[in-house]
């Protein structure tokens, strides 16, 4: 089960979908290698920038080292100057957090 908390206006187009890809690429990682029984996904805006958690209860390990998956979402958001970052000790759990700058 996926628990999701959202409170978002409007979006420009470019940040809605470097977002909806970060959560569904996190979702299918996460559904594939971390073993979790529950996750739980934010979206909200900070400081101009969408701010967008994924975590989990899993076993932990995720990284973003060349040649692991989330390899690609570091450089999906690099294209619309976002952030990823990790948290994710062995023996878990995991954390995603995507920073996407808006232009409102």
């Amino acid at each position: 089960p996926v628990t999701v908390s959202t409170e978002l206006p409007d979006l420009p187009d470019h940040v809605s979908q470097a977002a909806y890809f970060v959560v569904s690429e996190a979702l299918a990682n996460l559904n594939k290698h971390s073993g979790a029984t529950a996750a739980g996904v934010e979206a909200r805006v900070v400081d101009g920038a969408l701010q967008v958690r994924v975590s989990d209860n899993g076993i932990g390990g995720a990284s973003t080292a060349k040649g692991h998956g989330l390899a690609g979402l570091v450089e999906r958001l690099s294209g619309v100057d976002g952030r990823l970052t990790v948290t994710s000790p062995t023996g878990g759990p995991t954390t995603l957090e995507a920073m996407i700058p808006c232009a409102f």
